[in-house]
């Protein structure tokens, strides 16, 4: 005899075919609404959506390493303070490599090419010096991915606030990121899952455009696509360089600080708002006084912190 299903069965099934309904009246809501939006919400990815700096660290050392890096015949090895030197002065990890051995090591390095199972001489015509580059990071996003999957998880307030986001067709969603795609995918899954990615109304990444941040050019071109005021987005950082690009881009900037890089100057380089976290951040909190005093009204009264 087939058994019935009990009135828990039943109230469960009900409740995930009611849950499951409200997220397709909200996409359909959104798709109607396309290029239509009051306002844009835009997410960074590293150190926003969760705190990500330490396991690119950790990363790149574990590949400097498999590759035998060394420069005067000392390893490569990026520290917690230097590394935090780079993610306040350049954005995607390629740019940082190319930039450690340009500017701070002013030569490059020696390194084992596993090809060929010997040490090879520091790169010396660009080509070589992409090709190394390009390894580098592709042994990197490696064991990022590896350590995301095992440790990743989101950072407070930013998933309650995307969620609510999502929910209101008056508001675009968008994540942009100087990651490379085959890293960000990876922390994007990890942490909003498959189905927030899909309902996300612009994702870039770093090898969707030509110029990284500081440069505007991510944050410009999710502007384009939404079809949108600069002066209707609102952009979530975490860093100097990622500020630095939504104000060239003429974006408000909040800033989410992380250890690495609490003691930056935000207000100075004009950030609208910091705070150490999205905890108990609304919608309200950010678009509410624009709708109701205009676009340079104070945002995250009461919540923000004041120096």
């Amino acid at each position: 005899m087939q058994q019935c299903p009990s009135a828990t069965s039943n109230s469960r099934n009900a409740a995930a075919a009611a849950s499951s309904k409200r997220r397709l009246l909200c996409r359909d809501a959104r798709n109607d609404n396309k290029n239509n939006f009051e306002y844009a919400l835009l997410f960074d990815c590293d150190g926003v959506i969760l705190e990500t700096e330490e396991f690119h660290r950790r990363a790149y050392n574990t590949a400097f390493r498999e590759f035998n890096l060394t420069i005067n015949d000392e390893p490569v090895s990026w520290s917690v303070e230097y590394y935090d030197v780079l993610q306040n002065t350049v954005g995607g990890g390629k740019p940082k490599m190319r930039w450690h051995f340009q500017n701070t090591a002013k030569t490059w390095p020696k390194y084992y090419d596993k090809k060929n199972n010997e040490q090879q001489p520091a790169p010396t015509t660009p080509d070589e010096q992409s090709r190394l580059i390009d390894q580098l990071q592709d042994c990197k996003t490696k064991h990022f991915q590896s350590m995301i999957l095992r440790d990743a998880q989101a950072r407070p307030g930013v998933l309650e606030l995307m969620d609510e986001a999502l929910h209101d067709p008056r508001i675009a969603v968008g994540v942009c990121s100087a990651a490379t795609k085959a890293a960000a995918v990876t922390t994007l899954q990890a942490t909003l899952g498959s189905e927030r990615l899909e309902q996300l109304d612009v994702l870039l990444l770093g090898d969707d455009v030509a110029e990284k941040k500081p440069h505007p050019m991510i944050y410009d071109t999710a502007r384009e696509t939404l079809n949108m005021d600069a002066s209707k987005c609102v952009v979530i950082e975490d860093s100097l360089v990622g500020l630095r690009a939504a104000n060239a881009a003429k974006m408000k900037c909040i800033i989410t600080y992380t250890a690495s890089t609490a003691a930056a100057d935000f207000y100075e380089e004009g950030a609208a708002a910091k705070l150490s976290d999205l905890s108990g951040v609304t919608l309200e909190h950010i678009f509410g006084p624009l709708r109701n005093d205009g676009d340079e009204a104070e945002m995250l009264v009461g919540l923000k912190d004041e120096q």
